[in-house]
């Protein structure tokens, strides 16, 4: 007994040390980026979580951070894009990348005067000095109603009621994700984080964050310092360097006690002997950001540096009203000599933000006047350290001068100078120094210089704009760093000649980021304009550090890295790789920049670049032997570039093209994860002929969540018009696409664009020929911006048109099955088209074939008696054949009609309509299609081997996400597939499938429909179907029809061998066959040899009455619905239907997700 005590005793104390030894790890402060809980837990919930200090709010805690709007009208909302993708905000979240990612919005606006939507993160206990949040941001005008200068920005807002702003993204309207970083420094005392978005009228979305990742926020730690480190008060080091420099490294002042003998200005008490005279008519001022605009955060730089408020004190300079570009200066006093053995060392802290910042240099002036430093343009929203040496063997004053340019915004400003013991006062007179000669007159005009076209005489405009080719080219690159490392231009005697490189060396910033290095304004450019270079990376470390290439526009800000190397291109410091990157054409100036960071900076490593060259940059500049745009893609894309405004690029792929089976293709892959934003755009070089044209190309839809490819044209304004558009799965087939583009009067390019609209799915084009004259009839018309060659005639004539636009017609087209889309509509009414008159809808020609073809197409009735639909073929010579004749409404649906043709010579497709004195009636057409063999009979089993035989994916959001995809084994290179299909039990054959993949679509739906059918007292369905072992998706069937569904079969074990599947159908109204898939995690669902017997049943027996086919009709005419049934059957079959409906309304339900339906058909 006695023992099991001492067990028991023993168990509780060795409880109670690890809950006093887990409570002893978890003592500290929280939200402090330093993990004191060995799980991170205090580190929750602090505007990030955990280690990896991120937030991207997939989780609905949303890291802590809270909406803290003062108005309600205008808020921040946790949200995601959805489906469809809506009119506003971003097309998907940052981090996923689909619509089913997670991000913070602010909520639609419209309010009579602006109103403020603020998000605001948790109480964060303090920051070091190189703190900083990198954070995705989305800024889109979609209502174009404006953005204002305060539609973003980010502040610093403590409990004491003061409030910094300390971000202010410089980026205009794009309907992108853009990356940038707020840089917030040391923050002594606990804070809020406040991102501000101030807006009169907008619309919800406009403005978005995501992926928020705080970055080297954590005070130093730790002791055991080593050789030139300083040891803090509190642990942990601080180099030497840092110490004296009016900065906080250590966090508890250790770092800036015993500095007497420096001689500091932070200007909070006055000028310290600074002298703000200036010769020129711009001055300097000492001022605090409370005294520029507590209001407006586009003015002054937002906080002192000293402080990190906005009550704290600094000097400022920005564009004085009145004044173009100019220069304003301020001098120390008189400094005794200097000598190499003790020189005097300047620290100071710049702010250079905004357009009108145009550069700050540091002069020396003793017999003369002559630079020692200088830093140019606008680095950021942040302050930058900077270090001066001066050498100086007489008396001399620093001068520090900033220029300006005429620009909206911006300033440049200098806190916290700091010099060394060794700068001493002098009371020595002067002589009067000379001034350096002022810089020549331009020899044209700004926006000609470095437009890579030589204006001037000796090329003087391109002499230094960063192309090595000219003698002083290398000197046009400026170093823009703001980190502890930056670049140099260096020049290497080697064997009489001169090397001259830029290289990546030590720095005095805080920031531990990149080394940035850019050129002057550029361009514009032209489609051809290249970017080579030479580089190295060479040290001990395999991973010795990074370089990329990136670009900086005039109008849209930084754009993402065009090229990036990581890693080490070896050991030797004598070997440099060559490179190419392919710049493109842009509209507005830019500057081009190399980024690097070395992992760690030391005597064996070496990041280098040289031999810097514009190739073929000049807007007009065209290959001679590139500018066709017929083209297959082999040898390269010929008379197309890519648009550098777009998201993201056409990549040529090499494998199964459709020129050769075997070559190169153009291709856009959605279900890539690193694609973000909405569109890859291809332009083609600019056209100049007002003849009219044909575009002719083969393209794919591929996937269960592909999304679009347009065809547009766009004018030198900017405007576009769409040509041609497909969307949806289309099978992994080649496909032909045929588009007019008509004559011309101005300028204009071509656009192959592929819209993501969804993430799961591959884009393709190839053989792209380019034609004048009119295009054939094409193999389908959706009549999507086009009217695809056919011609109107009659007593009246048919529309194009929209549902959205349209006062009568249906609600939706049957393409993309909205109100965005188009279709050809008859308008039957007796005040239109008067009793017995008609209107014609006529084809171009159809070039004859030595087959039969079948016709199929899509049409919709409206109103009560809506006349007459025929459709002829109509030989160029002889009498017209029918193909189709109906005079029923049949509801407020698109019914499918097919019928075949043979005939050896050319004909014309015709459409007739004739009125019938109904009363805001009509006749709708849309998909068009010709298929190089017969049609399908209506008993006939689908083996999917020539299409799907009138079964449809929808495009309807509300009923499904995903598509079935149509494919064979041998075709299939991304997705899981059955080994082979049923109906030739071979890799050739064709089936339908519903593949797992990577993306986060698994859960997601596919509807697949037939066409509509009859009511039915027995139907007979079968299919085959497959389902991988491992496959954890869902096949349901359902019978669909005025809003009503009934389940008719239920499957989640199929197995994985292809397996027969049978049921009956009863319906007493019109309905649809829908086979619902749902997608698994894993493995693959698979339908093959569908097949419906109308008025059949499984056992044989005939259940219906059959209609006897109308006897001018029987050469050529198949319909999906009942086109044939005598009107009184008709009506019959409705009375009964109603009412039984009214008997029994409630027997299956209405169903929510369909209910729409009902609301298609517009009311007269």
């Amino acid at each position: 007994m006695k023992r099991e005590v001492d067990l028991l005793l023993t168990l509780l104390l060795t409880v109670q040390w690890a809950v006093t030894l887990e409570t002893s790890v978890c003592a500290g402060p929280t939200c402090d980026f330093v993990c004191d809980c060995t799980d991170c837990s205090d580190e929750h919930d602090c505007g990030y979580r955990g280690s990896d200090f991120l937030c991207d709010f997939e989780e609905a805690g949303l890291c802590g951070w809270a909406n803290g709007s003062p108005d309600p009208s205008y808020t921040w909302e946790r949200r995601q894009r959805g489906d469809p993708l809506p009119e506003s905000g971003p097309s998907s979240d940052y981090t996923v990348g689909t619509s089913t990612g997670w991000f913070m919005a602010v909520t639609a606006v419209s309010t009579a005067s602006p109103s403020s939507a603020v998000l605001m993160s948790p109480l964060i206990s303090g920051t070091s000095p190189t703190c900083r949040l990198r954070l995705h941001y989305f800024m889109w005008d979609s209502g174009y109603t404006g953005l204002g200068n305060s539609s973003l920005w980010g502040s610093v807002w403590r409990p004491d009621g003061q409030e910094a702003v300390v971000w202010r993204p410089e980026g205009w309207s794009v309907r992108a994700w853009r990356e940038d970083t707020i840089f917030l420094g040391r923050v002594p005392g606990p804070f809020h984080i406040r991102l501000h978005s101030l807006r009169q009228d907008g619309r919800r979305g406009d403005v978005a964050v995501d992926h928020l990742e705080f970055l080297d926020c954590a005070l130093p730690d730790g002791g055991g310092c080593g050789l030139g480190y300083l040891q803090c008060e509190r642990g942990g080091c601080v180099e030497h360097r840092a110490v004296c420099d009016s900065t906080d490294d250590c966090g508890d002042g250790t770092d800036e006690k015993n500095c007497g003998q420096h001689m500091s200005c932070d200007f909070e008490d006055g000028l310290c002997s600074w002298d703000l005279r200036s010769l020129s008519p711009l001055k300097w001022m000492r001022t605090t950001q409370m005294n520029i605009s507590s209001s407006d955060p586009l003015r002054g730089p937002g906080r002192d540096h000293t402080t990190n408020s906005i009550s704290g004190h600094f000097l400022y300079v920005t564009k004085k009203a009145g004044l173009k570009a100019d220069w304003a200066s301020f001098q120390s006093p008189r400094l005794a000599p200097t000598n190499s053995t003790h020189p005097c060392r300047m620290v100071m802290y710049t702010h250079q933000f905004g357009k009108v910042a145009g550069g700050l240099s540091v002069l020396v002036a003793e017999k003369a006047i002559y630079p020692v430093w200088e830093r140019g343009g606008s680095l950021g929203d942040l302050w930058v350290k900077a270090e001066v040496e001066f050498v100086i063997n007489s008396t001399f004053q620093i001068l520090i001068v900033a220029a300006t340019r005429d620009q909206a915004y911006g300033g440049v400003a200098v806190d916290d100078i700091i010099l060394s013991p060794e700068c001493r006062l002098s009371n020595e007179s002067m002589p009067q120094p000379s001034f350096p000669r002022p810089p020549t007159h331009p020899c044209t005009e700004n926006s000609k210089i470095c437009d890579f076209q030589e204006d001037c005489v000796n090329a003087e405009d391109e002499a230094q704009c960063g192309d090595f080719s000219h003698e002083r080219g290398s000197e046009g690159w400026t170093d823009a760093s703001v980190g502890s490392q930056s670049w140099e231009l260096k020049r290497d005697l080697n064997n009489a000649s001169a090397e001259v490189f830029l290289y990546v060396t030590e720095a005095p910033g805080q920031q531990l980021t990149e080394a940035q290095v850019r050129t002057p304004f550029l361009g514009p450019s032209g489609p051809a304009c290249t970017l080579h270079f030479s580089y190295r990376l060479t040290g001990s470390n395999p991973h010795t550090g990074d370089v990329s290439v990136a670009v900086v526009d005039s109008v849209l800000g930084f754009l993402p890295r065009l090229w990036e190397f990581s890693g080490r291109t070896g050991q030797d410091p004598a070997f440099w790789i060559k490179e190419e990157v392919y710049i493109g054409a842009r509209d507005h100036r830019f500057q081009l920049e190399f980024r690097a960071r070395a992992q760690k900076l030391g005597p064996d490593v070496k990041i280098a670049v040289k031999d810097v060259y514009y190739v073929n940059c000049h807007p007009s500049y065209i290959p001679s032997t590139s500018d066709e745009l017929s083209c297959d893609f082999e040898k390269d894309v010929c008379g197309w570039y890519q648009d550098q405004t777009d998201n993201y690029d056409w990549r040529i792929v090499n494998g199964t093209d459709h020129t050769t089976g075997s070559g190169r293709s153009l291709v856009v892959n959605m279900w890539d994860t690193a694609l973000r934003g909405l569109s890859g755009r291809l332009l083609s070089f600019h056209q100049n002929s007002p003849a009219q044209h044909c575009l002719t190309f083969f393209y794919k839809l591929y996937g269960p969540q592909t999304g679009v490819l347009n065809v547009k044209v766009l004018y030198v304004d900017g405007s576009e018009v769409l040509l041609w558009t497909r969307g949806g799965a289309h099978g992994n087939l080649w496909h032909e696409g045929h588009c007019p583009v008509p004559p011309q009067l101005t300028i204009y390019q071509l656009v192959f664009e592929a819209v993501r609209l969804g993430f799961d799915g591959q884009v393709v084009i190839d053989d792209v020929e380019f034609v004048e004259g009119p295009c054939s009839l094409p193999s389908l018309c959706s009549f999507e911006g086009q009217l695809c060659g056919y011609s109107r005639s009659g007593a009246a004539l048919w529309l194009h048109q929209t549902g959205l636009s349209a006062r009568i017609g249906p609600k939706t087209d049957h393409s993309l099955q909205t109100e965005m889309g188009s279709y050809m509509l008859a308008h039957s009414g007796e005040d239109v088209l008067p009793r017995g008159s008609v209107m014609t809808l006529t084809s171009p020609l159809h070039r004859s074939e030595v087959h039969t073809e079948c016709v199929h197409f899509w049409y919709h009735t409206g109103g009560q008696n809506p006349g007459t639909l025929r459709v002829y073929a109509k030989p160029v010579n002889g009498m017209k054949i029918l193909l189709f004749s109906n005079s029923v409404g049949l509801g407020s649906v698109w019914l499918l009609a097919m019928g075949n043709v043979f005939h050896h010579g050319n004909w014309q497709l015709e459409f007739e309509v004739e009125g019938a004195g109904g009363i805001n009636t009509y006749i709708a057409v849309d998909d068009i299609t010709f298929s190089a063999h017969s049609c399908p009979a209506t008993d006939e089993v689908c083996d999917l081997e020539r299409g799907l035989c009138g079964w449809s994916n929808t495009q309807r959001h509300t009923l499904d996400r995903l598509d079935w995809e149509l494919s064979n084994v041998l075709s299939e290179t991304h997705y899981p597939t059955p080994q082979y299909d049923h109906t030739l039990g071979s890799k050739n054959g064709h089936f339908l499938f519903l593949p797992s993949s990577p993306r986060d679509t698994a859960g997601q739906n596919a509807w697949l429909l037939s066409p509509h059918l009859p009511p039915t007292k027995g139907t007979c369905l079968q299919f085959w179907s497959y389902q991988s072992v491992a496959s954890d998706s869902r096949l349901t069937v359902w019978s669909l029809g005025e809003g009503f569904r009934e389940e008719l079969l239920s499957l989640t074990d199929v197995g994985e061998s292809w397996t027969h599947f049978h049921t009956n159908i009863t319906s007493e109204r019109e309905y649809q066959i829908v086979f619902e898939g749902l997608k698994g995690v894993k493995g693959v669902l698979a339908l093959d040899d569908l097949g419906y017997t109308v008025g059949v049943n499984c056992a044989g027996e005939h259940t219906d009455q059959t209609p006897t086919p109308s006897p001018d009709n029987t050469a050529v005419i198949t319909a999906a619905v009942i086109v044939t049934v005598v009107l009184v059957v008709t009506l019959s079959g409705l009375l009964v239907f109603y009412l039984r409906r009214k008997e029994h309304g409630g027997a299956y339900g209405k169903d929510p997700i369909i209910e729409e339906q009902e609301q298609e058909q517009r009311v007269p």
